[in-house]
């Protein structure tokens, strides 16, 4: 099975993951869920073709499917991007000062509506700055969690 890198190199399932999430993030669908017809109209790919690469996301857990007669609806589910995301920060925030001062000022900046002393890098600041805090609480809360595992499992993960 591919891994989840070789999945979204593919831009024809990156182009189908956007139009689920913006299904999903629509406040038109409650469900957020899309039919197959729809991403065919929406993507202008024949219908064997999205069927295909809809295959592949869910091989990899990146879409849940629910069958209604001959229809099928699709909604994605982001937790396998996790592991994308654990590898990604560590690229995007190796550059950042971690400085209070200058991690603090963007953030209060952004807040406030003031405007920046070095226009557009506020917002590179504040993204870097929540990215390292995500990373940095992911792996703490993963240290935490290994040692309860191996406690009510019997057994250590490796």
């Amino acid at each position: 099975m591919a891994d989840i890198f070789d999945v979204v190199a593919d831009p024809t399932r990156r182009d189908l993951l956007q139009v689920l999430l913006d299904r999903y993030v629509s406040h038109d669908s409650e469900s957020g869920e899309i039919s197959v017809g729809e991403m065919v109209e929406k993507l202008g790919l024949s219908q064997p073709t999205v069927s295909k690469h809809l295959k592949v996301l869910r091989d990899q857990g990146l879409v849940t499917v629910r069958e209604e007669g001959q229809h099928r609806f699709y909604c994605i589910d982001t937790s396998p991007l996790e592991i994308l995301e654990d590898w990604l920060i560590p690229f995007l925030s190796a550059d950042f000062d971690t400085s209070a001062d200058v991690a603090g000022s963007a953030v209060f900046a952004a807040w406030s509506g003031m405007p920046l002393p070095e226009p557009g890098k506020a917002g590179n600041a504040v993204g870097r700055a929540a990215a390292t805090a995500a990373f940095g609480a992911s792996k703490r809360i993963q240290g935490a969690i290994e040692p309860l595992k191996s406690r009510f499992t019997g057994h250590e993960e490796k």
